[in-house]
């Protein structure tokens, strides 16, 4: 199979479900967004981080990818065939449980902190904001209630990306810069 197809050189792609639309068409720009949200989560996990974090990352990342997958399938041609194509309400629970507990160990925030940190916090920053980009994009979609779940994910997981930067500083004896 080769890279290049060369169906896309005319400014148009197949969505999953055959259809050809501009790769400026709305549904394009939102999993193009949960994918650079991915690469982001995989540069912070190019950095040293402690097992807990990096497995964490690591599931974020099949998430997003499963995310991306759903939204390019408008019409739930692969969804129904391929259980790892999506998120759920679970996955949501199993973002906040991990917000929870990553929390206990935190300092209490009493003001908002700056971007920053150490290294893998301030990447973690970075990957918070382009998840909020994302959301953005998705948000344009009114999406139905089938699909409302993403949007949820996708919120939580922004909660998560914070917590996960104030959690890698606090780790590495980084103090927060308030606001």
């Amino acid at each position: 199979m080769k890279i290049y197809t060369r169906t896309g050189d005319s400014g148009e792609t197949a969505l999953f479900d055959g259809q050809r639309v501009s790769k400026a068409d709305l549904r394009v720009d939102a999993y193009g967004e949960v994918d650079e949200l991915n690469a982001a989560v995989g540069a912070v996990l190019a950095e040293p981080l402690d097992d807990e974090i990096a497995t964490m990352l690591q599931r974020v990342q099949r998430d997003l990818f499963a995310l991306g997958g759903r939204l390019a399938d408008p019409g739930r041609r692969i969804a129904g065939r391929v259980e790892k194509v999506g998120v759920g309400d679970a996955d949501v629970r199993r973002l906040e449980q991990w917000i929870d507990a990553l929390e206990i160990g935190l300092p209490p925030l009493r003001h908002f902190v700056l971007p920053g940190g150490s290294r893998p916090g301030a990447l973690l920053h970075g990957a918070r904001t382009v998840c909020r980009r994302a959301e953005r994009r998705i948000v344009r979609l009114a999406l139905d209630q089938e699909d409302a779940v993403i949007l949820v994910y996708v919120n939580r997981l922004s909660d998560l990306l914070f917590v996960l930067a104030r959690a890698v500083n606090h780790r590495a004896g980084v103090t927060e810069t308030e606001w």
